[in-house]
């Protein structure tokens, strides 16, 4: 009998409908087309509007993932929402999610992990699957991150958008499923990403306001850096744990940050442009929503078949960093 494993039984994505383009942005800071382009791969982004919350998102693609899972509200019992945006401090976007669904049956807790979001959610679902403590976990990532993006800094204003990504996730014995996840983090070099202010250490104020404090700042060279090599060693690592090569993989799903990174990790494992996933130049960066929408995206264009090796890779603010092997 084959071991009990996390699998994905269905997923969906929910995108804002205001497409914001470079040559819109043109129009907002001292930048180019053709500078955003050469240094990021982004041609376009999606942007929330001012009425429209993390938590509208995060229902729209939680819906679409049940409807094409076949699973009802009620056989949801655990919501893991991944963000760093929520609505509010509290409740959770998980509890608000649980709401509009009519989850009656669910647990909700909201995970903090930046852009590796989802996949430190899905390394959540698969502990609490594989213990037998849940049976069906729906894991959402999703972010707002145009409304904490200062739109004077063109260093930062051009990388970000908005989105959201949901998959359903059941026990399963059947083979496929989570074969692995690799989980890191490094405290020690927090302030080469972050957003300054809006919590205990410097609570809003009308002071901080006028200094952008509650919108990100980013040490550009060194994230990248940072990127490029701890994506590398988690996705080896992870494959390793699942043992398996990075060359058995069928595709690889980077976060999408940046073109460059990408280009780099894919380079680093020696994985040609046809096992590499890339939609940033529609979406742009769009924190813990990046890896599932573009599983989604994948799943629906053909990329991926049943018995696959794919792997998701995200690095985030934190530092945080992950990677996870599933046997599609």
């Amino acid at each position: 009998m084959n071991r009990i494993r996390a699998k994905i039984l269905g997923t969906g994505k929910s995108l804002p409908q205001k497409i914001l383009t470079n040559a819109d942005l043109e129009k907002i800071v001292e930048t180019s087309d053709e500078w955003i382009r050469t240094r990021t791969g982004i041609q376009e982004r999606r942007i929330a509007e001012p009425s429209e919350a993390t938590s509208d998102l995060a229902i729209a693609a939680a819906k679409i993932a049940l409807e094409n899972a076949r699973v009802q509200p009620d056989q949801i019992e655990a919501i893991f929402t991944s963000t760093c945006t929520p609505d509010m401090f509290f409740p959770s976007v998980s509890c608000l999610v649980q709401s509009a669904l009519g989850a009656k049956n669910s647990a909700a807790m909201d995970i903090s992990a930046a852009c590796s979001g989802f996949i430190y959610g899905l390394a959540t679902a698969k502990g609490f699957i594989e213990s037998g403590t849940f049976k069906t976990v729906l894991v959402i990532g999703v972010d707002t991150l145009s409304k904490i993006t200062n739109w004077k800094d063109r260093a930062t204003c051009v990388l970000f958008g908005d989105g959201a990504g949901a998959a359903v996730i059941q026990s399963s014995q059947d083979g496929s499923g989570i074969l692995s996840v690799f989980l890191g983090a490094d405290g020690n070099e927090a302030e080469i990403l972050k957003v300054p202010a809006g919590g205990s250490r410097l609570p809003a104020s009308p002071e901080v306001l006028e200094k952008n404090l509650c919108s990100i700042r980013m040490n550009g060279p060194e994230v990248y850096k940072l990127a490029v090599t701890k994506m590398v060693k988690a996705s080896e690592k992870a494959a390793e744990m699942a043992g398996i090569q990075c060359s058995d993989l069928k595709l690889i799903i980077p976060h999408q940050a940046n073109l460059r990174i990408i280009d780099s990790v894919a380079k680093r494992l020696n994985l040609g442009p046809e096992k590499v996933f890339v939609n940033v130049q529609k979406y742009g960066n769009m924190s813990a929503a990046t890896t599932i929408v573009a599983l989604d995206e994948a799943q629906k264009e053909g990329r991926i078949q049943r018995g696959d090796l794919v792997e998701l890779v995200a690095f985030g603010a934190g530092l945080t960093w992950g990677a996870s092997v599933i046997r599609w």
